[in-house]
């Protein structure tokens, strides 16, 4: 039985060479993005707050959703109907608690959702790791939560410290769907918080990457270092709402599937395969089940809309459709973290045999 952080795992030989584009476009595109970003700048360059929040729905709604109806499917591919339908409720529990968390205490169900995006990218990138390069330098379950922090806290507490402004406005709006306002009493410990923040953060990478050289250094060491060191960058350079709209499809996403790619398909099982070894039949299937997938969630994107008091914050439509959609995905990828990984032991969305 696998445990959400495995100790210890070293690839077998036959994962080495697969998913290699998958991991070469993710890690080139973050670090053309941060280099170009970083430049304009030097240079005094700024790029305008719509075309940034163009970039980031653009980002999130057409690039990045699809990638997670597809974990859900292939981890929902192979098991028994009885274990589908335990998936299919508890997801959908998930999901009420947290609205109705968010409707109760807005500003808790803000916290959540930053946990369950630093959540998402550190477990995720951790399974990546897993199974490209292995983790023999991770040699304590501590070390590997603190190699999981680093690499998720990039994605939210890198920016509270280099994007602060528009991180504040866009997390008050969201909290503004159900209390506008409610952010306010908290603004007096920004500047506090903001400073510590950068100096646990750093803290954290430095002991990240130095107790990984020394408790066995090599490649997975150096491939996990220079990773680590390059979310930081990139979410440091790139403007907040393009560096999350543009990091779960072009990085996030694009690994899981060097991820797939990399792993063996030794998932048993096969006699509950919901598509079959007919060709035909195994299209048709594919499209319906895309077709309901999308449906299905498209149903909980209008319950969500008409659950919030203010489903647009109060304000025009795309700096309310980012407020809205940042909600709304924390909202389905809490039980897709929960239900998809952490209580599925056996085989969860981040597989790794």
């Amino acid at each position: 039985m696998m445990s959400t952080i495995t100790p210890g795992f070293v690839p077998s030989w036959h994962r080495i060479g697969g998913g290699r584009p998958s991991l070469a476009l993710s890690r080139g595109t973050l670090l053309v993005l941060a280099a170009g970003f970083g430049l304009l700048g030097v240079a005094g360059i700024s790029i305008p707050l719509d075309a940034q929040m163009v970039v980031y729905l653009v980002g999130m709604v057409a690039l990045n959703l699809p990638h997670g109806g597809y974990e859900h499917f292939e981890n929902l591919r192979r098991r028994r109907p009885d274990f589908r339908l335990r998936y299919v409720v508890g997801y959908l529990a998930a999901v009420a608690g947290f609205v109705g968390l968010f409707v109760v205490a807005p500003v808790l169900g803000l916290g959540l959702a930053l946990i369950v995006a630093m959540a998402k990218g550190g477990l995720g990138g951790l399974h990546v790791l897993e199974a490209t390069v292995g983790t023999g330098h991770l040699r304590t379950r501590p070390q590997r939560y603190l190699a999981a922090a680093v690499r998720g806290g990039a994605v939210m507490l890198v920016p509270i410290v280099f994007w602060p402004e528009t991180f504040y406005s866009f997390s008050s709006l969201m909290v503004g769907l159900v209390d506008p306002g409610a952010l306010a009493p908290y603004t007096s410990y920004f500047e506090v918080t903001r400073p510590a923040i950068a100096a646990t953060y750093a803290g954290g990478l430095v002991t990240h990457i130095g107790l990984g050289y020394a408790r066995g250094g090599g490649r997975s060491w150096l491939v996990d270092a220079g990773e680590s060191l390059l979310l930081a960058a990139y979410f440091a350079f790139v403007p907040v709402l393009i560096a999350v709209g543009l990091y779960f499809p072009f990085w996030y996403s694009a690994r899981q599937v060097a991820r797939t790619n990399h792993v063996r398909d030794d998932v048993g099982a096969d006699q509950w395969d919901l598509l079959g070894d007919n060709p035909t039949t195994a299209a048709l299937r594919a499209w319906g089940i895309a077709v309901a997938g999308a449906l299905a969630t498209f149903v909980v994107l209008g319950a969500i809309y008409l659950t919030v008091p203010n489903p647009l914050a109060g304000v025009e439509l795309l700096p309310g459709a980012v407020a809205f959609w940042s909600v709304f995905i924390s909202i389905i990828a809490l039980p897709h973290i929960l239900v998809g990984s952490v209580f599925d032991t056996d085989r969860g969305i981040w597989y790794v045999p």
